[in-house]
């Protein structure tokens, strides 16, 4: 084929062409292009009191694919929308109500489409496709599990590790209970089968956690705010109040709070056990290498860890959140601003608590030594162009892999 709109002119052989931002494979049997557009703020889940706006908030980017998908080949082309933690949080009918509505404007985008591929993806889902992901940019899939990355991904409701196990971890695994999602799967990627551990803890995401510690922070003052803070915090449509302690915040104080909400004292029934009481899937060589994604590298540029923010990646020790929590945790708001102008309102309020949640999540949830060095990514460069490492990737190979 010849080179289309988007700069790619691969054929689908169990591999992709990607863009920054774009997911693009032609199928075997001329399927038609695959495109993956990141979508914009406000989430889907902003709309939830008022779902035609939240589908109508869709409207840009179909009419971007609209644009760019030659027309000939829209007909051809999987129109698919994955919801996240965001509208899995959602009380009642209304995630309900969200999706029929974008139901009814992607049925009449022209693309290719199922009521059916409009859905709320499962945490587990999301962490295997962003494994999927990452190691496809990084070239790793097909190959040994020791040469493949684990990740975790922190977003605003939930938070996935995925990562690859041996055969006996795999063997030996928990079984899913009742109601549980299974915490292995086997995956077959370039004649390669992996089995993978995937382990999603919703209400874990940082924006959810926020509203945790508020929310133990109801009565008394919380520790993990600083001094000068008015205000509230809004989640999922709950406002939480937040009452200051004179000093201001405090990094020991607000650890040991986000320790005692983290559940890391739970009873564990297996070897070993993040928090929660959660298996942690044995570790091993494909947890050996991890990057770290989504508001990992967000705050590690807020905070200062990455100096440059146009960097696609950085590779960082845990310790170095803890060393930015200290530092920010010790002052006021208006100290904040002083030193940080350039630092936004919405983030200054949270810094402390944003940093010592990551550093407490790294080292005492996952069990990550201070000082191993991790990957903290934004993008990864694939074939000459910088490509953003996030879970839409990873869903797209897999539905291009189910045109066989």
């Amino acid at each position: 084929m010849s080179e289309d709109k988007l700069g790619c002119n691969s054929v689908w052989n169990g591999d992709c062409c990607v863009r920054e931002g774009d997911a693009v494979c032609n199928g075997k049997a001329s399927k038609g292009l695959f495109l993956n557009l990141m979508p914009k703020k406000p989430g889907l889940s902003d709309f939830a009191k008022d779902p035609r706006k939240g589908a109508e908030s869709l409207r840009p980017m179909l009419e971007e694919a609209l644009r760019v998908i030659p027309a000939e080949q829209h007909s051809t082309t999987p129109l698919r929308l994955g919801a996240t933690a965001g509208l899995r949080l959602l009380p009642g009918d209304e995630a309900v109500n969200l999706l029929k509505e974008v139901r009814t404007l992607l049925g009449s985008s022209g693309f290719m489409f199922q009521p059916e591929w409009v859905n709320i993806i499962d945490g587990t889902q999301e962490g295997s496709y962003q494994w999927v992901t990452t190691n496809y940019l990084r070239g790793s899939l097909g190959r040994r599990l020791d040469e493949t990355v684990g990740i975790v991904d922190l977003g605003g409701g939930s938070v996935q590790m995925a990562y690859a196990i041996s055969d006996e971890d795999y063997i030996n695994a928990p079984k899913a209970g009742k109601d549980e999602v299974a915490s292995v799967q086997q995956v077959k990627l370039l004649n390669m089968t992996y089995n993978l551990y995937v382990h999603s803890y919703l209400h874990y995401g940082l924006l959810a956690f926020r509203a945790e510690v508020f929310k133990h922070s109801e009565g008394t003052t919380c520790p993990c705010v600083a001094k000068d803070f008015e205000g509230s915090y809004m989640y999922a449509g709950v406002k939480h109040m937040a009452a200051v302690r004179d000093e201001g915040s405090h990094y020991m104080d607000c650890r040991a709070l986000v320790v005692k909400i983290l559940n890391v004292d739970h009873a564990c029934k297996h070897l070993k056990c993040t928090f929660g009481g959660v298996w942690n899937g044995g570790g091993g060589d494909g947890f050996k290498q991890l990057f770290v994604a989504s508001f990992f590298f967000d705050k590690a540029v807020d905070a200062g860890i990455i100096r440059n923010k146009k960097v696609a990646s950085a590779v960082v020790a845990p310790s170095e959140f803890e060393r930015a929590a200290k530092k920010f945790c010790s002052l006021s708001l208006a100290e904040i601003v002083q030193r940080f102008p350039k630092l936004k309102e919405q983030k200054r309020k949270y810094i402390c608590l944003d940093l010592v949640y990551q550093y407490i999540l790294l080292v005492t949830g996952f069990g990550i030594d201070p000082n191993q060095k991790v990957t903290l990514v934004k993008k990864i460069l694939h074939r000459g162009s910088e490509v953003e490492a996030s879970w839409p990737l990873g869903s797209a190979i897999e539905l291009v892999s189910g045109y066989q």
